[in-house]
């Protein structure tokens, strides 16, 4: 690249632990809000409500990382099996990975010579690295990386958490249990609002779409659980 030509800025890079940090902060400021209006609409006492919050925090933390890690090795494990693949193959038949390699640059504009001599170069410098980034679009920026995706979500998921059990703590201990459904159900929307800005502003989204499809499931999510737990709660002798 020559050196007077910016390199440009974009935003791809950040996809991996943009999903895994805004998923964990997301789930962590709603199941552990929901959690804790539904068991305040059941009239549990202010100990019983912030006992039933950290066990959600630290259960949702460590569900987050187990799943993410799971689902992200499980992505990783399939790009090893191609890319291993893709080297058996590369060293059965040569002429034919190159045909293929060549083909696909045809496909996506260029005449066949041309196409041929991208891929006879590629070819030259790496013929795996060629076909793994070309055919298999697995790349360095999108490849799967279990452990930070797990640590990302753990630590994102105990962030939200800590936002509506902090809420749920400096209301006042004889307070009633609506009066703690309402202070936490309004400190987590506003936050849920918040990281949906973020979140749209650092993948280049709508600001206005990210705040708005969060605070939407967030309320839906804790009227929902603050019904369940108020009918549970009649029920108790």
């Amino acid at each position: 690249m020559p050196a007077d030509i910016p390199r440009e800025q974009h935003r791809t890079h950040n996809i991996g632990w943009l999903r895994a940090a805004v998923l964990g902060a997301n789930d962590g400021i709603l199941s552990t809000a929901s959690l804790i209006v539904g068991v305040a609409a059941a009239n549990a006492s202010h100990h019983a409500i912030l006992i039933a919050g950290i066990a959600g925090l630290v259960a949702g933390a460590m569900s987050m990382a187990a799943g993410e890690y799971v689902s992200v090795s499980s992505q990783a494990d399939t790009e090893r099996a191609d890319v291993e693949r893709e080297r058996l193959e590369h060293l059965a038949n040569p002429d034919f990975e190159l045909a293929e390699l060549a083909k696909i640059y045809a496909d996506r504009g260029l005449n066949p010579v041309l196409a041929n001599q991208v891929a006879e170069e590629l070819t030259a410098r790496g013929a795996l690295a060629a076909h793994t980034r070309d055919e298999l679009g697995i790349t360095a920026a999108l490849s799967a990386r279990p452990i930070q995706a797990a640590l990302a979500s753990a630590a994102a998921f105990t962030v939200g958490a800590v936002l509506p059990l902090v809420a749920a703590f400096v209301v006042p201990a004889n307070s009633i249990g609506s009066n703690v459904a309402q202070i936490v159900s309004g400190v987590s929307l506003l936050f849920l609002a918040l990281l949906g800005a973020l979140a749209a502003y650092a993948g280049g989204a709508k600001i206005s779409v990210g705040i708005l499809r969060v605070t939407f499931w967030g309320a839906a999510a804790m009227a929902i659980t603050a019904l369940v737990g108020k009918l549970f709660g009649t029920m108790t002798p």
